[in-house]
């Protein structure tokens, strides 16, 4: 039945995939996007990835959504066509997706117990994660601990990436447009109803995923988007000046470093006390408690880069729609 489910799904993601393609209208190839992202993130959970699905939907249905339709109020409605280069376009993904299909036929099929994988790195961090770290979800002491400079180098990049963006949409806004468009949905009885039960759940679940990424899915990277999206929600339905005035620009910007910072900070205290970068065990007189308090440190950096940089992005996306 889930073998089932699971093609009826990936037949879906195909159709609205060739939707996006075909489609002239740039709103309705945002919308089919979003769909494209939800449908990604079942099939995430059908594959027990509850980690990777959580994120898909918190970033790829998102946030990744509000920031496309905030771009588009820069844009025209309907995309502009381009005279010849479909049929090369067409090719070189024809021969790509090829390739990939082709690929597959040498891979371990899904849940084999006798994947390289399972026959040596699981057994690893599994009996590993038990001794040093005590932790149910391995996932979390995988990408915390044992994983701790890729998580750092995700950070930066992510760091690097929203300073980019603010240096490309940053420009000084016009006295005369600073009012346009700070209504939101004032006016939209039913979205600002719902909106307003909603965002404090939102803001409650994010907080549940950023401290109970120890026991369960989440983390840093899934709290810091639901975060940041129950903020962009107040914002799209109260208006981008009273979600500026619950967090203002200047603290957004902070804590985008501090974030960084404080992730950074950890790891030079392993040095500080005589052992390695990011060696957690030296934080604690009890190395296993010391793991979990470091864990729970760079968790919390993560959570504030990742909110600070996608809610910087989302209003800088906003004050450049104001002045088209």
């Amino acid at each position: 039945m889930t073998a089932m489910f699971s093609i009826f799904l990936l037949s879906l993601l195909v159709i609205t995939a060739g939707a996006v393609i075909r489609t002239t209208n740039l709103f309705v190839a945002v919308m089919l996007m979003g769909i494209f992202s939800l449908l990604i993130a079942v099939n995430f959970f059908l594959l027990d990835a509850a980690d990777v699905a959580l994120t898909e939907a918190a970033v790829g249905a998102g946030i990744s959504t509000v920031l496309f339709l905030s771009a588009l109020a820069a844009l025209t409605e309907e995309e502009r066509k381009q005279a010849g280069g479909r049929i090369a376009a067409l090719i070189s993904v024809s021969v790509t997706g090829l390739l990939m299909a082709y690929a597959t036929f040498y891979k371990p099929d899904f849940g084999d117990p006798s994947a390289p994988a399972h026959q040596h790195l699981t057994p690893w961090f599994m009996q590993t994660t038990v001794e040093q770290v005590n932790i149910p979800n391995v996932i979390t002491a995988i990408l915390g601990s044992f994983r701790g400079y890729d998580t750092l180098g995700e950070v930066f990049v992510v760091l690097v990436a929203g300073i980019g963006v603010l240096f490309l949409l940053s420009s000084p806004r016009p006295p005369s447009t600073q009012k346009a468009g700070s209504e939101g949905l004032k006016h939209y009885l039913i979205p600002r109803m719902i909106g307003r039960l909603l965002i404090p759940f939102i803001l409650l679940f994010g907080l549940y995923v950023q401290f109970h990424g120890e026991y369960g899915p989440g983390g840093g990277f899934q709290a810091g988007a639901l975060i940041a999206a129950a903020v962009i929600l107040h914002g799209l339905l109260e208006g981008q000046d009273r979600a500026l005035a619950v967090l203002p620009m200047k603290f957004l910007k902070f804590l985008m470093a501090s974030g960084a910072l404080l992730y950074t900070g950890v790891g030079m205290i392993g040095m500080l006390k005589g052992s390695y970068f990011l060696d957690y065990s030296v934080l604690a007189a009890d190395p296993v408690t010391a793991q979990q308090v470091g864990i729970i440190l760079i968790e919390a950096g993560v959570g504030m880069t990742v909110t600070g940089v996608l809610l910087s992005v989302f209003h800088a996306f906003v004050a450049r729609g104001k002045h088209a």
